[in-house]
């Protein structure tokens, strides 16, 4: 199947690819490569789901974020690129958690966009390298900012 039937077949929905909220391009094509700028988790009202992860979201709830951060850079790619079938394959995602200083479960709420990502193109091409770190902070208070790198078909 292709990363578009594979998608289909979740039977999740898209939400609208954001705008830039600062000065930068939502995603960037050089050469077979396709970067994307860091991602917040944007739901299909266009509203963004906001909390310190262990104080206002628990682990479960981080995830989801990071699920929904993952289908909003879903919807930036077919948005910029026509086609989610344009994407090869996933290389690299960095992931940042807004949290407390005493939580360490990064990579586990990260696996929310992970695994995602390897629904929609396979193990073999949707796990790339990746990168779970906590952070103090992220705009709008939001629980989960992800970059994405990908090979282009």
């Amino acid at each position: 199947m292709t990363p578009e039937e594979n998608f289909a077949a979740l039977g999740l929905q898209l939400p609208p690819a954001p705008a830039p909220m600062g000065v930068y391009k939502p995603c960037l094509v050089n050469g077979n490569h396709c970067y994307v700028s860091g991602h917040g988790p944007v739901q299909n009202d266009q509203t963004l789901i906001v909390g310190r992860v262990g104080k206002d979201l628990d682990i479960e709830q981080a995830r989801l974020a990071a699920q929904q951060v993952g289908l909003t850079i879903l919807s930036t790619l077919r948005t910029n690129l026509g086609s989610l079938n344009k994407i090869k394959r996933v290389i690299k995602v960095l992931g940042m958690v807004n949290c407390t200083a005493d939580f360490e479960k990064h990579p586990y709420v990260i696996n929310g966009c992970s695994e995602l990502f390897a629904k929609v193109w396979g193990e073999e091409d949707g796990i790339g390298v990746r990168s779970a770190v906590g952070m103090g902070t992220l705009p709008g208070n939001i629980p989960v900012e992800i970059e994405a790198l990908f090979e282009l078909s």
